[in-house]
């Protein structure tokens, strides 16, 4: 299981720089990490669903409502904190809402989610989200440490290629999403 410290120690060698025991540490490279870690992975979170990131939840319905347009409003989860709605139930059947601030808004009288988490815990990271997690960590600590713009190109390309893998590699675990034919399939058949 990788810490906030190995994610940020693989950063830090990508760049060429000593490791670090601690965030917290009085070195520069600590500093650094320190000051983008946070930051960063949440960037990087929002990049993409990440399986490992992903949690449902029923919203409580708040007893405010919206000044106009719809009738009810619903505060996005915060523990685990909400990064990104990813999908509400009943999207695909037409169910209307909108995300203003913290809240949802909608005509729906209940407000089930699929989100995006801040999870924190580095334990439930994936392997793969680790290695994109640490490639852009590298690139983000790249200038300030080396204060060169070739270095930070190179790890930003890296960090694309590794960002681009993992993509694929985490949207394919699960069952694969009914294929929907479309007129032209139909055509050709």
């Amino acid at each position: 299981m990788a810490s906030e410290v190995d994610i940020c120690n693989s950063a830090l060698n990508m760049v060429g720089a000593s490791n670090i025991i601690s965030l917290t540490e009085n070195s520069k490279p600590a500093r650094v990490c320190n000051q983008r870690y946070e930051l960063v992975r949440d960037a990087v979170f929002r990049s993409h669903p990440w399986n490992c990131l992903i949690r449902r939840a029923e919203l409580a319905q708040l007893s405010t409502t919206p000044a106009f347009e719809y009738a009810y409003e619903y505060q996005l989860p915060t523990d685990p904190y909400c990064l990104r709605v990813l999908e509400v139930e009943g999207e695909e059947l037409g169910v209307e809402y909108e995300i203003e601030g913290r809240k949802i808004l909608t005509d729906e009288g209940t407000m089930k989610i699929k989100y995006l988490a801040r999870v924190t815990d580095t334990g439930e990271y994936d392997a793969s989200l680790i290695e994109v997690l640490s490639a852009r960590i590298a690139h983000e600590i790249a200038y300030p440490l080396t204060n060169s713009n070739t270095v930070a190109e190179q790890l930003w390309n890296l960090y694309l290629q590794k960002l681009s893998e993992c993509r694929f590699v985490d949207a394919t675990e699960g069952t694969p999403a009914e294929i929907i034919a479309t007129d032209y399939t139909n055509a050709r058949r």
